[in-house]
């Protein structure tokens, strides 16, 4: 599947960092994104209750035929819970809802949310390609999986996309998935690609991020990290400053040169921001600076797990020591 070299992760504007923005402000956003010609969103069951659904498909409405749209199945909350379920049967009331939710009559590309490790992945791949055989989805990804559960989840159908975590501070990727996703000519979607916020520059304190953000729980937000991956920004900035770009311009580009076949998908609350993102599609760093980056900012380099335990528990994609 060919996508946009660059989408939005409209998570954010519903779920995870604290209290999202409204839904006029969100419309907003969404809605500069499609003038700006960021025409790929990403959505899922999981976000806001299904409210991210549902605005998403007020942004697109009147304008369906210019969006690439993605959502997830597999993840959602359940009496406010979170909760992984990818039985077959609810794989296919989940494309059913997500249909209704977004007003759409078919999602481009539907990603398997989590491997749900009571299920065999094939058994809900098999059910996501029901759901393109009767034309309700387009595609299939999946997302936070292992090369070894991509290649299990190939013998039930063909895979489109993955959609890992990829950026400089999380490189997990590299330890397969980015090449078997090059080789096999699959979409590597990088989500959280600016780092939750690090790699732009725009955290600050971790310790005055709201109550719910999800940050507060990272391990590489919190006081035993902090301080080491803080000491990584003065350089970092210089190496920016050094592009001739923002520091989250930076990061995208560095990203991009991974290979032809990897999509950012940066998400926001703010226009500004969303307008800086899409500017780094326009701008050239010389590869040797992009070496630089990934030099200074790395497995290495960062301190702390990607996540606490329990999350971590939930996800398959490979792991560093």
């Amino acid at each position: 599947m060919r996508l946009p070299r660059l989408g939005l992760g409209c998570m954010n504007l519903s779920h995870a960092y604290g209290v999202p923005p409204s839904e006029d402000e969100g419309l907003a956003v969404l809605r500069a994104a499609l003038d700006g010609g960021v025409t790929h969103l990403d959505t899922a069951t999981l976000y806001g209750g299904g409210r991210n659904e549902q605005l998403v498909g007020l942004a697109i409405a009147g304008r369906r035929d210019e969006v690439v749209l993605a959502s997830k199945c597999g993840m959602a909350q359940v009496d406010g819970v979170k909760v992984i379920d990818a039985r077959p049967d609810t794989v296919r009331h989940q494309v059913d809802a997500s249909l209704k939710r977004l007003g759409v009559d078919h999602i481009d590309l539907y990603y398997l949310h989590r491997w749900d490790k009571k299920v065999p992945v094939g058994e809900s791949v098999a059910a996501l390609a029901e759901a393109v055989d009767a034309g309700k989805i387009g595609a299939i990804g999946l997302s936070e999986v292992s090369v070894a559960t991509l290649r299990a989840a190939q013998e039930a159908a063909p895979i489109a996309a993955v959609q890992n975590e990829y950026s400089l501070w999380s490189r997990n990727p590299e330890l397969g998935m980015l090449e078997a996703t090059r080789d096999d000519g699959i979409a590597l979607v990088a989500f959280s690609p600016i780092a939750r916020g690090f790699l732009g520059d725009s955290v600050g304190d971790p310790e005055l991020l709201v109550e719910k953000d999800i940050r507060r729980n990272m391990p590489r937000f919190q006081p035993d990290n902090w301080p080491g991956n803080a000491a990584l920004l003065p350089a970092w900035r210089a190496l920016a400053a050094e592009a001739g770009c923002t520091p989250a311009q930076l990061a995208l580009a560095w990203l991009r040169s991974r290979g032809e076949h990897v999509v950012p998908i940066p998400g926001t609350t703010n226009i500004d921001h969303l307008r800086e993102n899409v500017g780094a599609l326009s701008i050239t760093v010389d590869p040797a600076l992009l070496e630089r980056a990934g030099a200074l900012i790395n497995t290495g380099t960062v301190s702390g797990a990607r996540y606490a335990p329990g999350p971590a528990r939930e996800v398959d994609a490979e792991t560093f020591e």
